[in-house]
């Protein structure tokens, strides 16, 4: 290997208590096949622990990401099982790519890479908040396939993907998902159009998917940022019939000083046909966090959730459910 190629190795280990009011009998918080970070209820677990392993493309690189604990087992409960594929062959991945920079403006890039989708990312210590909103959990996390990147200017760019499906690595039918994003970054202002459109029923090549999510941050001022997310989505299912959903949140995050931070999420996301969700319902939530530095590479993060559905879909502690959630979480990441 020569030295102006280096391999970099990094990671962190992510940590967390959450305590739910509703003392739920499985421990589990969120809906089912929800929940990426404190997953389980009333316990002290680990949310995620990472080993990366990067090489710049010069031209030709790669990203490895290998990852343990609950939040990827849930990351993964929707992969299609089969042989050579499912969730117990996938559960140690997050991302696996290979990346070629063929000039200073266009990089291609293929294997099981970050979805070009959302506000907040996979990892919690790359978010304002440690849990992640209704709109993340319900839109793909990574994907697998091709996607190719071109630099237009320095503050425009855009991307084409084509892809196996909606977070999936194995297929589900024999089609292609077909992604696209335009982005605009400035100092102060970064945005992005980010579109998916394809089949991704089992087993059904012809009932598309249509999918957009618009996202934008703003920095007021050195120490106010804020944030918003629309995500829209149609899909037809056989017999003609349609399902159609929307999801909206705001968020803000403030400085206070270089190692503290508080941050707020509020959504609302309109699920009326059961396309994602799990069941006919809305779903609301507001986050309250914050966050502290005691070290360079120490990140802890104090939280108050509340959720509210118009159907029971959280559980309690006798086999019932409810329509509220009321969470507090402290998680811990440490980084190297």
């Amino acid at each position: 290997m020569r030295a102006d190629e280096p391999t970099s190795f990094h990671g962190f280990v992510d940590v967390y208590y959450a305590w739910n009011a509703n003392d739920p009998r499985s421990h589990e918080s969120f809906v089912p096949g929800t929940g990426t970070t404190a997953k389980r209820a009333n316990e002290f677990n680990l949310n995620l622990a990472a080993l990366e392993i990067v090489r710049e493309a010069k031209p030709v690189g790669f990203h490895l990401s290998l990852v343990a604990g609950n939040g990827t087992d849930v990351l993964h409960a929707g992969e299609p099982s089969g042989a050579g594929v499912g969730r117990d062959v996938y559960r140690y991945i997050y991302q696996a790519s290979i990346i070629y920079k063929a000039t200073p403006r266009l990089t291609f890039e293929g294997g099981i890479f970050p979805s070009h989708i959302g506000f907040e990312a996979f990892y919690s210590k790359d978010n304002w908040s440690y849990t992640r909103g209704w709109l993340g959990e319900f839109s793909p996390y990574y994907q697998a396939g091709v996607h190719a990147g071109y630099q237009f200017t320095p503050h425009w760019s855009g991307e084409i993907h084509v892809l196996n499906g909606w977070q999936i690595i194995g297929e589900n039918n024999d089609a292609k998902a077909l992604g696209g994003k335009i982005a605009y970054s400035d100092d102060r202002l970064n945005a992005s159009l980010n579109t998916f459109d394809g089949p991704e029923l089992a087993n059904d090549n012809h009932d598309w998917r249509h999918f957009g999510d618009l996202i934008a941050q703003y920095k007021v001022t050195p120490a106010l940022s804020v944030g918003g997310s629309l995500d829209r989505g149609h899909e037809l299912h056989p017999g003609g019939i349609a399902a159609n959903w929307l999801g909206l949140a705001a968020f803000a995050r403030r400085t206070l000083g270089d190692r503290r931070a508080v941050a707020l999420r509020v959504e609302r996301y309109n699920d009326p046909d059961n396309a994602l969700s799990g069941t006919s319902q809305k779903l609301s939530e507001a986050t309250l966090t914050y966050e502290f530095r005691p070290a360079d590479n120490l990140i802890v993060k104090v939280e108050g959730r509340r959720d509210h559905s118009t159907a029971d879909v959280f559980s309690k502690r006798i086999s019932e459910t409810t329509r509220n959630q009321t969470l507090v979480v402290i998680g811990a990441v440490a980084t190297f």
